[in-house]
């Protein structure tokens, strides 16, 4: 089996990548991940086909191809739970730049990720990635 702190950074490091293979396989199939906020994203993604293919697809049309970075930046962990801190930077399709530093709670169970919490500038996600929105 492998711990928790591993399993969350090869899961981030293929996000980077564009490994979608590896994307999927890090989530357990009944997997969640929560979005607070009041944006178009905001909720709680049930299953790991809606967290791959809604949630973490649905920026695909938003970025420009090829433009994202993605750094982690540090890890802790506990147990089954890790934080991660990372920074995303990318050009979107409306001309803005999306530039922001996250932080991920995920618990991991049998080498899969079954829960995240996602914790951003929200403020900044609306105004570069749906501009317009309230």
């Amino acid at each position: 089996m492998t711990d928790p702190r591993t399993v969350v950074v090869r899961y981030i490091e293929a996000v980077r990548d564009g490994d979608a293979h590896t994307i999927a396989a890090s989530f357990a199939e009944d997997a969640s991940w929560h979005y607070p906020g009041s944006l178009p994203i905001s909720k709680i993604w049930n299953g790991r086909d809606a967290i791959v293919n809604e949630f973490l697809g649905g920026m695909g049309p938003i970025l420009v191809p090829g433009t994202l970075k993605i750094e982690l930046i540090s890890t802790i962990a506990e147990g089954d739970r890790v934080v991660a801190e990372w920074t995303s930077q990318a050009e979107t399709v409306h001309g803005t730049t999306y530039d922001n530093r996250c932080i991920g709670i995920y618990t991991v169970r049998d080498g899969r990720i079954t829960s995240v919490i996602e914790y951003a500038d929200t403020q900044h996600v609306a105004a570069a990635l749906f501009p317009g929105t309230d």
